[in-house]
């Protein structure tokens, strides 16, 4: 289903709504963004999908969910607003049952006012699919595919259903498909690289380059694709990285990109602990609730025969975490050898 653009749906209220005005005003009204419009004009059923197809872009999805259900009370008859009140219901991340089942009603008025709209045969497979009725969802996308076989979200639902359903092969094959219909989707590589990465398959990585060639200043396809390359033995690829990382301004990329700079040097043939310790530290700053980090801080002062320093990071570790494992375990140990556990002030 095609929607109105923005341009469109101004020219329509420009010619509906401004009859009569003076020039100056006309002028205004056009540099007004789409908030301004759905203020100036509250009940416009383009503008309020226009909206809610921006909100859901946006993840706004309770704002989408208003702009739909206003649109859909307006004009129940009109396809565009059912449709984004469907959409927004079933794509809700706190959707009820409830939701899902009314989304389930809209979607199956549009496809049989409109058989051939795959975007709806899709988002009813879609509400199938939150039901766990895959026999339905399969249905309604082997329908949008006859339609249009080049659908990439067709194929993306089926991976997600053989997903649901644990066919890893089918999962990977329709993901692929999706990918050659459109081969700047950036979600699928992410997902594709993710399950070749459980199958501990190298080809992992080439799908997370792919990702990160298609936004490279995504950080999670950069932590992605780091991880990766260190997973799979290419250290110096991995630390490069992880050096991204950790020059962002986010503090949870730049405590993991730190984090696993001190990973490698303390794991790796040619180890560096003095280095592993201070990336560590480095990374705690950053994040002081870090686990990992203090547990393998606590493993990289064991190892230098500072146990008192060992004893402190563990008990850091599980100041936070009482049920980390790994830093319970390395504590009991030392405690079986006479040391006592005592947190750093």
């Amino acid at each position: 289903m095609k929607y109105l653009s923005f341009t469109a749906i101004f020219i329509i209220v420009l010619i509906l709504g401004s009859c009569g005005e003076e020039p100056e005003k006309q002028v205004h009204l056009g540099e007004r963004n789409l908030d301004s419009l759905l203020l100036a004009f509250p009940d416009s059923i383009p503008l309020l999908v226009e909206h809610g197809y921006k909100m859901i872009s946006d993840a706004n999805y309770d704002k989408a969910m208003q702009d739909g259900a206003k649109a859909f009370r307006l004009d129940s008859n009109n396809l565009e607003a059912r449709h984004l009140y469907a959409k927004a219901l079933n794509n809700h991340p706190n959707r009820t049952v409830n939701d899902i089942s009314l989304s389930q009603r809209h979607y199956h008025y549009i496809v049989k006012q409109d058989p051939k709209n795959t975007e709806a045969l899709v988002g009813l497979a879609a509400t199938y699919s939150q039901q766990q009725d895959f026999e339905e969802s399969f249905k309604y996308i082997n329908e949008a595919l006859r339609i249009d076989p080049k659908n990439r979200d067709a194929y993306v639902l089926k991976g997600s259903n053989y997903r649901w359903l644990g066919e890893p092969e089918l999962t990977k094959s329709s993901y692929e498909t999706a990918v050659q219909q459109d081969p700047e989707f950036f979600e699928a590589y992410i997902m594709l690289g993710s399950l070749y990465q459980a199958d501990s398959n190298a080809v992992c990585i080439e799908y997370f380059t792919t990702a990160n060639q298609l936004r490279p200043n995504d950080m999670d396809a950069v932590y992605a694709l780091a991880y990766a390359n260190q997973q799979f033995g290419k250290k110096v690829e991995a630390q490069e990285l992880y050096r991204k990382m950790a020059a962002d301004t986010n503090e949870y990329y730049v405590s993991r990109g730190l984090f696993h700079q001190g990973y490698i040097m303390q794991f790796s043939e040619n180890r560096n602990i003095d280095s592993a310790i201070y990336f560590y530290n480095s990374a705690l700053q950053t994040n002081p609730k870090y686990v990992e980090a203090w547990h393998n801080l606590g493993v990289a002062y064991e190892t230098k025969g500072n146990i008192t320093r060992a004893m402190q990071s563990y008990a850091k570790a599980l100041k936070y975490d009482p049920e980390f494992t790994l830093s319970r375990e390395a504590a009991d140990e030392l405690r079986k050898k006479g040391y006592n556990m005592k947190e750093e002030n």
